[in-house]
């Protein structure tokens, strides 16, 4: 009976567990550069020591991340941008170096280059600022220039973003939905990435196929709930026989 008990809670906590999955990728379909968060079963003995094998229970987890390509998107935008092909733009954390597709740039109150969530964008030797009274552009090379408003002859170069490219095996996904190595260390500047201005990249996640498996979702943990009643009442009938032979 507890075995019954068990697996069918344990699929129930998995269902909840891929179903926040579900819900937060439909909560980013409108994310520049967001990347889907696959999630994965992982089988884990619920006895431990040798000669206990006996059960196996299965643990939902956020293995990866889907990282095919968005749709660029037109916005006219001078600060919009959008990574062609592999690369990611760079932005610094509270915990160092992260990487981003999240191409919709804003300046701050300071000066500073900012991404929309607000991460301050590294260039190759720091962040950038841009001066007041200017109209920043980005080149394709990822080259921030500034244009003074009073006198548009005048062009300075801000500095040039830092756009890198490491191998997506060596990338994993954090809790803020940003990038960063495994090793713990800084990616080095690829100048092979190159931009493309006047747009970003939407988010790879497909609505449609996230809906179909929500309601997957729904329908195994109700299941699961079904079996968990079942178990119930077939403890209750136990019990009763149990009284009428005493």
């Amino acid at each position: 009976m507890d075995r019954l008990i068990y697996v069918a809670m344990s699929g129930a906590k998995n269902s909840e567990t891929r179903q926040a999955t579900i819900a937060n990728n439909l909560a980013n379909v409108s994310t520049p550069g967001f990347r889907a968060e696959l999630a994965s079963a992982r089988a884990v003995a619920a006895l431990g020591g040798p000669g206990t094998p006996t059960r196996a229970f299965v643990v939902q987890q956020i293995s990866a991340a889907d990282l095919s390509a968005g749709i660029f998107q037109q916005t006219g935008r001078d600060l919009d941008v959008a990574i062609r092909g592999s690369g990611w733009l760079t932005v610094q954390t509270s915990t160092g170096e992260a990487y981003t597709r999240n191409g919709s740039l804003a300046i701050d109150s300071a000066g500073l280059l900012k991404t929309n969530s607000g991460e301050i964008v590294q260039g190759e030797n720091g962040p950038l600022t841009i001066p007041e009274n200017t109209r920043a552009t980005i080149a394709a090379d990822g080259t921030v220039t500034a244009v003074d408003l009073s006198n548009p002859t005048q062009v300075v170069e801000v500095g040039r973003l830092k756009l890198v490219n490491p191998p997506d095996r060596e990338l994993e996904k954090g809790l803020d939905g940003l990038f960063r190595l495994r090793s713990g260390e800084n990616a080095q500047a690829d100048a092979a990435v190159t931009l493309s201005s006047g747009g970003i990249e939407s988010s790879n996640v497909n609505s449609v196929d996230q809906l179909v498996n929500m309601i997957s979702t729904q329908r195994h943990f109700e299941t699961q709930l079904k079996l968990l009643s079942t178990a119930e009442q077939n403890s209750r009938s136990a019990s009763s026989l149990l009284s009428l032979n005493g």
